[in-house]
């Protein structure tokens, strides 16, 4: 459980692994937390049970019922230490910070993920959420693979969570991450990673975001760092001379209009850029276009190791 008598509260069952929300109040001494779930879309969230609790040595004490039942059940909380809890997933950063950040996101995510066969991806069980693998990679990019796939996994659950109980189990609801590697050489990885979300809000959404590694030190790359004449500006003039070959009039006025901001990945053909932000109802105008490599000689750090592997001789 973690708990916020100020704020929001929640807690999850280990044979569910969903959280369920918890409502806060007093009464006297007791701290009251109203479990409340929404049945139905559109529906109001009913009470589904309530804990009633008092400070007690090393934690709280007291009991959870539901409406309508019989008796309570006595319930004794004691407070948790992530930091002792051994891992069951490699060492990184982004596992790290989920343990001080987010301890009840660490305990459903830290357990064994599962490796596809042939190494290439790996799948995280609870969420369901595949994230692909190089075999042979070296610790520092596993490590910063796993931790893409661990933000994707928790935003995946906590989706899920915000769904009424009638639509947590409709598969063309909830979190679909779609993570594909573009471009793998001697010292680049580029990745693409498109998903589509409904958690429960007006209307379905998606968005892309790509990334670019070090192969060696699993660091994130700026596409600056590799082409430092590449600035938005310019990202912008390159992609609307290039975008107008396959989208129609209205959209591309659009683009002109609301097309600020740009998600790159590499290939093995160029600089790819997708419109990143653009409001919703016209998301479908975010065609992605190659920027060939050729063209893009003069806007490059020829010198940069990493962008030779680029511009092979």
């Amino acid at each position: 459980m973690s708990l916020d008598p100020k704020g929001e509260s929640r807690y999850f069952y280990e044979g569910r692994s969903l959280d369920l929300f918890l409502e806060a109040r007093r009464s006297g001494n007791a701290l009251v937390l109203e479990e409340r779930v929404r049945r139905e879309l559109g529906g109001e969230a009913v009470v589904t049970g309530c804990f009633s609790l008092m400070p007690a040595p090393g934690g709280l004490k007291g009991t959870w019922q539901a409406p309508g039942a019989a008796r309570p059940q006595e319930v004794t909380l004691t407070p948790l230490d992530a930091a002792r809890l051994p891992l069951r997933l490699p060492l990184s950063p982004g596992l790290s910070a989920l343990r001080r950040d987010d301890p009840l996101a660490f305990l459903k995510l830290n357990r064994p993920w599962v490796t596809l066969p042939g190494g290439r991806a790996v799948r995280e069980p609870l969420s369901g959420v595949t994230y692909p693998r190089v075999p042979g990679a070296s610790g520092a990019l596993n490590a910063a693979l796993q931790d893409r796939q661990l933000r994707h996994a928790a935003d995946a659950l906590d989706c899920r969570a915000l769904l009424p109980e009638s639509a947590q189990k409709d598969p063309e609801n909830g979190y679909t991450l779609s993570a594909a590697i573009t471009l793998s050489n001697a010292r680049l990885l580029s990745l693409r990673e498109d998903v589509n979300y409904y958690c429960g809000g007006a209307h379905p959404d998606n968005w892309t975001e790509s990334v670019i590694l070090d192969r060696e030190t699993g660091r994130v790359v700026p596409l600056t760092t590799l082409f430092p004449k590449l600035s938005v500006a310019r990202q912008k003039t390159l992609y609307l001379s290039a975008v107008k070959a396959k989208v129609d009039a209205e959209c591309l006025d659009v683009l002109r209009e609301d097309a600020d901001e740009f998600t790159a990945h590499l290939s093995t053909t160029g600089v790819n850029l997708t419109p990143s932000g653009l409001p919703h109802v016209v998301t479908a105008c975010a065609e992605t276009v190659t920027l060939p490599y050729a063209t893009l000689r003069g806007d490059a750090n020829l010198g940069s190791p990493l962008v030779k592997t680029l511009y092979p001789k």
